[in-house]
């Protein structure tokens, strides 16, 4: 694989095959990435954490890259992946980790201590805030349209079959349209169309499939051409299908304890419009140990587009919670 990203080895966990990517030794450190990505998007924190003296494991999750991917929808819902968690644990005969998520897997990682206390040493967050699905309450449809349009992309991925339109000749268009560093402001966003405010599907099709599409590329073409690679082999329907959970992982969420007591890392992206900072207010209330960073001029692909400041947040938060 490009740049010397550690080869792949598989587990058995949760009733699935999965690919994991794993450097150094100590400590472990879980690294969950988000839609649409895969273990490789962690490819500059690998090494940084391995030298920090931490052992760095990142899975390509449920649905993506080399993992299986089951074909039932309930098969991605938020129980499920937080399990998938707990057996890559078990497979690599460890009995905590600190667990380190961006975008979705932000999401999962949040749900491990509700679900598995004692498999998590602390939280890592990139741009995911703590307690997102139930800020939607008992009505996530509901809350979409108040908040965003019926045309809100998240709306839109609940259509099953919405991915068929982004074939083998489409996707690699679509997925390096939208993979840019910063391609919109914050100030620029809350100053935007409805349907940019709204982040409508159309709108993200159209500004991704753009000839010339906005903000800076992230990747060399062949850092690209791994990701194209694993999407135009594996489809969209598994990724696609942790959203079309959010009706059931809400109710699954309904009466779980939100409080985490293990220490907590929240950094967020000023201007990431699909994660806004502002969500991470109030985050206190319910993580007795959190410390909060904002990484100013960075968008929604943190680790990527920040690579040296999340390394630096990140390592330095370790070395003081878990004196490595």
């Amino acid at each position: 694989m490009a740049d010397g990203f550690p080869q792949a080895r598989f587990i058995s966990t949760n009733g699935i095959s999965m690919a994991v990517y794993e450097q150094g030794g100590g400590f472990p450190v879980v690294l969950c990435h988000g839609f649409p990505e895969l273990a490789y998007s962690w490819r500059k924190q690998l090494p940084a954490l391995a030298e920090a003296g931490f052992r760095a494991i990142a899975p390509d999750q449920r649905g993506y890259g080399r993992t299986d991917k089951p074909g039932a929808i309930e098969e991605y819902d938020i129980r499920r992946l937080t399990d998938d968690l707990a057996g890559l644990l078990d497979a690599l005969e460890l009995d905590r980790a600190i667990f380190c998520g961006h975008d979705w897997g932000g999401h999962v990682v949040w749900e491990m201590p509700a679900f598995h206390p004692d498999r998590v040493a602390g939280v890592i967050a990139l741009n995911t805030p703590h307690r997102y699905f139930q800020r939607m309450g008992q009505d996530p449809i509901s809350w979409m349209l108040i908040n965003y349009s019926s045309r809100y992309y998240r709306m839109a991925f609940l259509q099953q079959g919405i991915e068929a339109g982004l074939t083998p000749e489409i996707l690699p268009r679509f997925l390096g349209g939208l993979y840019r560093a910063r391609p919109i402001t914050m100030e620029q966003y809350l100053a935007a169309p409805p349907a940019v405010r709204n982040l409508e599907f159309e709108f993200i099709m159209e500004s991704s499939l753009s000839p010339v599409p906005a903000g800076q590329p992230l990747m060399s073409a062949e850092e690209f051409q791994v990701y194209s690679d694993a999407f135009v082999a594996g489809g969209l329907t598994g990724p696609l299908n942790w959203y079309r959970n959010i009706i059931r992982n809400s109710k699954i969420l309904r009466n779980v304890d939100s409080r985490v007591t293990v220490p907590c890392l929240m950094i967020s992206a000023e201007d990431d419009i699909f994660l806004p900072p502002a969500l991470t207010e109030q985050m206190e209330g319910y993580l007795p140990d959190l410390e909060k960073y904002l990484i100013p001029e960075c968008g929604h692909w943190t680790q990527l587009e920040k690579p040296e400041e999340v390394n630096r947040l990140i390592i330095d938060w370790l070395a003081r919670k878990f004196g490595c």
